[in-house]
């Protein structure tokens, strides 16, 4: 039996995907296909007019700033990394590190208490957001990336 990714390299290969109409064009996704069909008229005016849902926006900027904290301690990480190959004293590594490490503390209890008041929002718990784990976030920086893992993840 072959895979479905076979089947579908062996049907290419045969040539049962030429001619298809619209081929090479963009795709035209202007309406959700999962929106609830009482609210597409309504999302479809919002999003013609320049407009989304206050919440949507929210999700955007929360997501958007996670991923700026999160870089932000990688860096950090980082940094300190290049202060111990420079040959710095293991106290100002320390300090560099724990400067870090409150910021980071200070910025994720922010913005998991924005994240907290965007699920109470959220129209369905499947759109909610996990708050960051800061020990996890602490401990993720700081283990070197194999180069095995993250192509399966």
């Amino acid at each position: 039996m072959y895979s479905i990714e076979e089947q579908i390299r062996q049907a290419m290969a045969e040539g049962k995907f030429a001619g298809l109409p619209g081929k090479g064009q963009p795709l035209h996704l202007d309406e959700n296909p999962f929106a609830d069909p009482d609210w597409r008229l309504a999302f479809h005016v919002l999003s013609s007019s320049g407009f989304t849902l206050p919440w949507i926006e929210n999700r955007q900027e929360i997501l958007a700033e996670m991923q700026a904290v999160r870089l932000r301690l990688s860096r950090a990480w980082e940094g300190v990394m290049a202060s111990q190959a420079a040959g710095r004293s293991a106290q100002d590594i320390r300090k560099i590190w724990n400067d870090a490490q409150q910021r980071f503390r200070q910025q994720a209890a922010d913005l998991n208490q924005r994240i907290f008041s965007y699920n109470l929002q959220a129209p369905s718990h499947q759109l909610q957001i996990l708050p960051l784990d800061i020990e996890a976030e602490f401990q993720g920086v700081q283990q070197p990336v194999s180069p095995h893992q993250g192509a399966n993840e």
